[in-house]
């Protein structure tokens, strides 16, 4: 009789390693047993065995084929299925950033973009703002018809509306620092906002800037506009 095919086996257990460490990840964060970057490494862990488990069940699956009449096939399907399921879910959850370029620090002002308090986060320059302009061309500074006191205190409530959490407020430079929280990995963003006259209203810029990564998938541009709606909406104090 012939011994299971070794690859089918082996793609079964790539397949459930993957699956664990892939739900492992961000759960282990969520529970504050590892730091975000740590949870992001053990998810993408889970994402490589995800894609051995693939290969290994492709391969399993011919060597297990009714001619070789070697058993095992039940492993290798499973291997294969089970490491889909990773690689599924970031192929579709990459999906809509697939085209955006690999950068971090977005605002609605790259020529003149709102500064963070503490030292080392300068914007990056020409290269950010040239992608910026090319990816996210309905990002511009926020016109507003109210005065810049009335302004400022609703971009604070659309800050905080937002979840927010805010960092600092100085209403005499017109300057609003937050950070913004994930869901899944809990990486903390910082945001900067600044209000400044504009003729008889007011001028509001933003700068949304991932502390990790290079790239950000969409999310500090998504960020600016969840703002510009919510003040758009925020009631005059």
């Amino acid at each position: 009789m012939e011994k299971p095919s070794r690859v089918a086996a082996a793609a079964r257990i790539a397949g459930l390693l993957g699956i664990v460490l892939f739900a492992l990840g961000p759960l282990s964060v969520q529970l504050g047993i590892a730091s975000p970057f740590a949870g992001f490494r053990i998810f993408g862990l889970g994402l490589l065995a995800g894609l051995v488990a693939l290969v290994l069940g492709v391969v399993g699956l011919v060597r297990t084929r009714a001619a070789t009449g070697r058993p095992g096939r039940a492993s290798a399907l499973t291997g294969l299925l089970l490491g889909a399921v990773p690689v599924a879910c970031v192929i579709v959850a990459a999906g809509p950033a697939r085209d955006l370029p690999a950068i971090n620090d977005i605002t609605t002002d790259p020529t003149d973009p709102p500064g963070f308090a503490s030292p080392g986060r300068d914007y990056p320059g020409e290269e950010f703002e040239k992608a910026q302009r090319e990816a996210y061309p309905d990002l511009a500074p926020i016109r507003v018809a109210r005065t810049t006191d009335a302004t400022y205190a609703a971009s604070l409530s659309a800050a905080r509306g937002l979840g927010w959490e805010i960092v600092s407020e100085d209403a005499a430079a017109g300057v609003i620092e937050a950070t913004d929280t994930s869901e899944i990995f809990r990486f903390v963003d910082d945001v900067v906002i600044r209000v400044r006259p504009d003729g008889a209203g007011s001028k509001v810029d933003v700068r949304s800037k991932s502390r990790d990564g290079r790239g950000d998938m969409g999310a500090n541009a998504a960020r600016i506009r969840a703002f510009r709606e919510k003040l758009g909406t925020s009631p005059a104090p």
